[in-house]
């Protein structure tokens, strides 16, 4: 059987999409460069002090960046800038969107979001890292300076996202609406080739990922379903539930999206609207966990339905198979009604 490069995958994709004139195509391709870029220099990062620890700076959010959060961030804008075929950028590490101001991305009919390096206080002890992102179509006109609306569109918008694990080895795994298809890089010639073709996440897990240490900080409904599955190894008429928390949020992702299961981030008194952007990290992963046959909620609504009021907006955010987050959802809305 022939092995397939994410570039062939690309192209012949192309055929799912009348009219294609190979922008989405371009913008995967610089994505796909960027990451090649990221990942040699994580792959280093033992070896190569001067990327490792912080930058001496804060994002938007007050958060230390690293110095490979600096790094991934120039390599992903740099990356897409090139091609001509997106007007502007947003990214978690800058305080505003970048604007493309050349004629040819004026012209250009896309943007996408990005975490540059999602999880990357975790590099300095060798744990699994990655890259979010997101390609919308513009809503302003053609040719006009791209805007701040272009990029608060609900996930339900989107026409494109996916992320890379840097991890024991690279993957890039996305989605067109078309199903979820999964890439391994080969390092030894420099290709993603086709490994997980159409992937599904199975309709019930057995993992529950969450951190918890907060379990008391946490709203009831979400506190009693956490409850539920840490009992459920001392009952036998349940089905035994794992707790694996990796505290990467791509990390955390990419197993259940293949295993099944559940990723928990609610709100806590002190962050009431949980810590993860919706922007650039949830709406991404549900685009794709939907795409793949799961679900993806905040504490009263589906995620992909949110419309963004703020580029780094946070959300409370459950994603995983279909029947554990309907069965949180239960709690959840039971919740509301007692209210």
């Amino acid at each position: 059987m022939k092995n397939v490069t994410v570039g062939e995958f690309i192209a012949e994709s192309q055929n799912n999409f009348p009219g294609s004139t190979g922008e989405l195509s371009k913008i995967l391709s610089s994505i796909k460069l960027a990451s090649k870029i990221v990942s040699h220099q994580i792959n280093k990062a033992g070896l190569a002090k001067e990327i490792l620890g912080s930058s001496g700076r804060e994002n938007v959010q007050g958060e230390d960046q690293q110095k490979l959060d600096v790094f991934a961030n120039d390599s992903f804008i740099n990356a897409l800038s090139a091609r001509g075929v997106i007007c502007g950028v947003a990214s978690e590490e800058n305080d505003s969107f970048v604007e493309f101001n050349s004629t040819v991305n004026n012209d250009a009919k896309y943007v996408v979001l990005i975490d540059p390096l999602d999880g990357s206080s975790n590099i300095d002890v060798n744990v699994s890292v990655g890259s979010i992102f997101s390609v919308y179509k513009r809503i302003t006109d053609k040719g006009s300076n791209v805007d701040i609306k272009d990029f608060l569109q609900p996930g339900n918008r989107q026409v494109a996202s996916g992320y890379i694990i840097y991890g024991s080895s690279t993957m890039l795994v996305y989605t067109t609406g078309k199903g979820v298809n999964g890439f391994t890089f080969d390092p030894s010639i420099g290709v993603f080739f086709l490994s997980h073709p159409d992937m599904k996440t199975p309709n019930d897990g057995t993992i529950y990922s969450v951190n918890e240490g907060n379990l008391n900080y946490f709203k009831k409904p979400v506190a009693d379903y956490i409850k539920y599955c840490q009992s459920s190894n001392k009952d036998q008429m349940k089905t035994a539930y794992s707790s694996r928390y990796i505290g990467s949020l791509v990390a955390d992702f990419h197993r259940n999206l293949i295993k099944g299961g559940i990723y928990l981030y609610p709100s806590t008194g002190t962050n009431p609207n949980g810590k993860l952007r919706l922007t650039y990290e949830c709406a991404p992963l549900a685009f794709l966990i939907e795409q793949a046959g799961g679900r993806a909620i905040s504490e009263n609504q589906r995620i992909m339905d949110i419309v963004p009021t703020e580029l780094h907006q946070r959300v409370p955010f459950f994603v995983g198979s279909k029947n554990m987050i309907d069965h949180l959802e239960e709690n959840l809305e039971s919740e509301s009604r007692s209210i």
